[in-house]
């Protein structure tokens, strides 16, 4: 797309079509499923960070009444190490422990019984010997010379020099370009400091569900709630040795994942304990294992070195990234690493980064995986070259930005892109403007996110009445049911009142990838366009049959077949709907298909501003203000994009002041809970105010741009920047809570 066109049905705000069954509680999440003589799974978990698995006796609870399957490490087939991209001898062990346990809530063994209570009876029963390690808790800890290692097997990969023998260092990356040392000489200004965040959890408000059902003849279906059913079905199959063919899975509506759904954990057990007791099985997660369990996002801690001329222009950029992968190896650290100076035009760029094991649960994708750590660090020292030349934190970032031409940091040259709209956006707006009191700040921060691709399908059936099916395999989140319905409404020329988007199972529609990587409204978006369009040509071919003419005097307009040169003389439009009434007579089913492997995707950008005040007796940061630009391409629909934008930067202010996991030193995590880790509420913040900038991208039909990712990762060093402002104090620790911004003042005071 080169030119921005003009559209009927996309860019408008109609009512979601799954709307009125979440507001009424009639849609079905994952715990909503059951069956008659359905049994209930429980999993024993490791109650130490870091202990070897001497023995296992489930023999007690083999023997209570109602147990009927007990599963081990045992009943899971043995994994080859390595694989590409998933590795399966590590995931096996995430799934159950086997010679160790690596962190505390790792899985040792699952129970299928008559009830709930019953299933919990049989997990206190099973006995288990450990002999205690020490856990390696930390990046500190995990990297020092006489560290305990994790995995004995477990050898750095990538870059040199990297560490010999076995080690806690699971890779080593480096991105380089530029004569760097020169660049830093040249430099007017340098600034160089190191900054920490903490383990951080999704916070998504439904536990991992799910219920498995195993028919005589081997054939598994599970209802889950995921991200991608697909990939369910991928990893159970391999995880399990079966067939791909001899599992379906079904997605349930799913309340929230932002990239922690996006694995398996509890999924293989009920398979395997329904294959063995031959009945349907269901696992719900408590909100202690969801905590203690799954995959929250890295702890980090980072080294950034910036330059800059008199001038404002940046000269050269350094940095070491260390991020915690948790129990296995896995971080994010190379997507943290290509997006922390991606915003920015940089000639000389030197960037390490280091992916190590601890004893926490294996890090998964957190919305943006990677990006908002590297960028609190990038940004937070950004702004402070800024101030250290006295010049406006918007404009030194405008005079830096990468534009249309520029050659990412991590390679690409890029296409059009939107980050100097977003920038002049805040610039120009009332609320850059407004006046600020005593004890109040302003911050700014810039962020970026590759976005996704993938493989995609979709199909898309007329109705008997012309109204319509599109039909996708891809979990909704965030309201792609209404964009994808927009976006067929658009080709077909019906209202999109007239179309139902449905999400269906793994037996139902071909191969899609998960719904992550703000891939799903550009990469299937693109698929439903092409399945929309494949109908369009099936109609034009048979209004060209119903006319006698060639398919090149057949047009589509608005939902009518329009005949054209000679066929205009003495024919009328052929409405959608008479087509569809005809069908039986005129070819049959009117079907579109569409597969679609995205080869570009649209790099996203945006600029979030925001205000607090900070209270120096207790050390309080109330964010006052906040608002968000960012560039959507093309804003499908307003109110999701708009809301996708709030979303993440409440989830990015939580991150900035109170979100951590709170470990003892025996690796026991202290605050599992809603009550005590402490995530945003209403009451904690301002209206999200959004700029929706649209600059086509290029690689899209309609220009869109991914939007689900990039809104969280300038949150947190925007509200770090504005701490600094309101106090004179730079945090280059996360969370600024309360106790820690109060002891930084009471240190100032002297």
């Amino acid at each position: 797309m080169t030119q921005p066109r003009s559209f009927r049905y996309v860019g408008t705000r109609p009512i979601r079509q799954d709307g009125a069954e979440k507001v009424t509680g009639r849609a079905n999440f994952g715990a909503d499923l059951s069956f008659p003589g359905m049994l209930w799974g429980r999993v024993l978990r490791s109650p130490h960070a870091h202990a070897k698995v001497v023995s296992i006796d489930t023999s007690a609870a083999s023997e209570i009444p109602g147990v009927k399957a007990i599963v081990t490490s045992a009943d899971l087939p043995e994994q080859r190490p390595g694989g590409d991209p998933t590795d399966m001898y590590d995931l096996t062990r995430n799934i159950l422990a086997r010679e160790k346990v690596l962190y505390e809530g790792h899985p040792i063994a699952a129970v299928a019984a008559t009830s709930r209570e019953i299933a919990d009876r049989a997990v206190a029963a099973i006995q288990v010997e450990y002999e205690l390690l020490e856990p390696v808790l930390d990046l500190d800890r995990a990297i020092a010379p006489d560290a305990p290692i994790l995995h004995a097997e477990l050898r750095c990969a990538g870059s040199d020099p990297k560490p010999e023998g076995p080690t806690n260092v699971a890779s080593r990356i480096l991105i380089e370009r530029g004569d760097v040392e020169r660049a830093f000489a040249d430099a007017d200004v340098v600034i160089e400091r190191e900054f920490t965040t903490p383990t951080v959890h999704q916070g998504y408000i439904e536990p991992f569900a799910c219920v498995a059902r195993t028919t005589e003849d081997g054939q598994s279906t599970l209802w889950c709630c995921t991200q991608g059913p697909f990939t369910v079905r991928s990893l159970c199959a391999a995880l399990l040795r079966i067939e791909t063919s001899k599992i379906k899975v079904i997605p349930s509506e799913i309340g929230g994942g932002f990239g922690g759904k996006t694995t398996v954990y509890q999924e293989p057990l009920a398979l395997l304990l329904s294959r063995k007791s031959g009945r349907a099985v269901k696992m719900v997660m408590t909100r202690q294992e969801v905590f203690r369990a799954t995959g929250p996002a890295s702890a980090s801690r980072i080294r950034v070195k910036l330059g800059a001329k008199r001038d404002g222009t940046l000269t050269a950029a350094e940095a070491s990234l260390a991020y915690e992968a948790g129990a296995f190896k896995g971080s994010p650290v190379v997507a943290g690493a290509m997006a922390m100076f991606a915003m920015y035009d940089l000639p000389s760029v030197r960037i390490e980064g280091f992916d190590v094991v601890t004893n926490k649960p294996k890090v998964n994708a957190y919305r943006a995986p990677g990006a908002p750590m590297a960028t609190f660090a990038s940004e937070s020292v950004v702004d402070e070259l800024a101030a250290s030349l006295e010049m406006d934190p918007i404009e030194f970032r405008l005079k830096n930005a990468v534009r249309q031409g520029s050659v990412a940091v991590y390679g690409p040259k890029l296409k059009a892109v939107g980050l100097v709209e977003c920038l002049e956006a805040l610039r120009d707006s009332e609320h850059y403007r407004t006046p600020l009191s005593e004890n109040q700040g302003r911050g700014i921060a810039c962020g970026f996110w590759f976005n996704g691709n993938m493989q995609s399908s979709a199909q898309i059936h007329v109705n008997e009445d012309g109204t319509a099916t599109v039909v996708s395999g891809c979990p909704d989140i965030g309201g792609s049911r209404a964009s994808l319905a927009l976006m067929a409404a658009e080709e077909l020329g019906i209202p999109v009142e007239q179309i139902r988007p449905i999400v269906a199972d793994t037996e139902t529609i071909g191969y899609n990838d998960g719904t992550g990587g703000s891939r799903v409204t550009y990469a299937t978006g693109t698929a439903v366009i092409e399945a929309a369009r494949d109908i369009v040509l099936q109609l034009r071919q048979r209004a060209a049959a119903f006319w006698d003419t060639q398919l090149e005097n057949v047009g589509y307009e608005d939902g009518k077949a329009i005949p054209l040169g000679d066929a205009a003389e003495n024919q009328q439009p052929l409405p959608l709907s008479t087509l569809a009434r005809r069908a039986a007579r005129m070819g049959g089913p009117i079907v579109g298909r569409s597969t679609w492997t995205a080869r570009g995707n649209g790099p996203s950008f945006a600029a979030h501003l925001v205000d607090v005040e900070v209270d120096p007796e207790t050390g309080r940061v109330e964010v006052l203000r906040y608002t968000a630009a960012q560039d959507a391409g093309k804003a499908i629909h307003p109110s999701y994009v708009e809301g996708q934008y709030q979303g993440g930067a409440v989830q990015g202010i939580g991150w900035a002041l109170n979100e951590a996991y709170f470990y003892d030193a025996e690796g026991h995590l202290q605050n599992a809970s809603f009550l005590d880790y402490r995530m945003p509420v209403a009451s904690d913040l301002p209206m999200i105010d959004t700029i929706v900038v649209e600059v086509p991208n290029p690689n899209h039909p309609y220009g869109v741009r991914g939007v689900g990712e990039t809104s969280i990762v300038p949150p947190l060093a925007a509200v770090a920047n504005a701490v600094q402002a309101a106090t004179g104090i730079r945090f280059v620790d996360l969370p600024m809570s309360p106790p820690a911004v109060l002891a930084a003042i009471d240190r100032t005071r002297g």
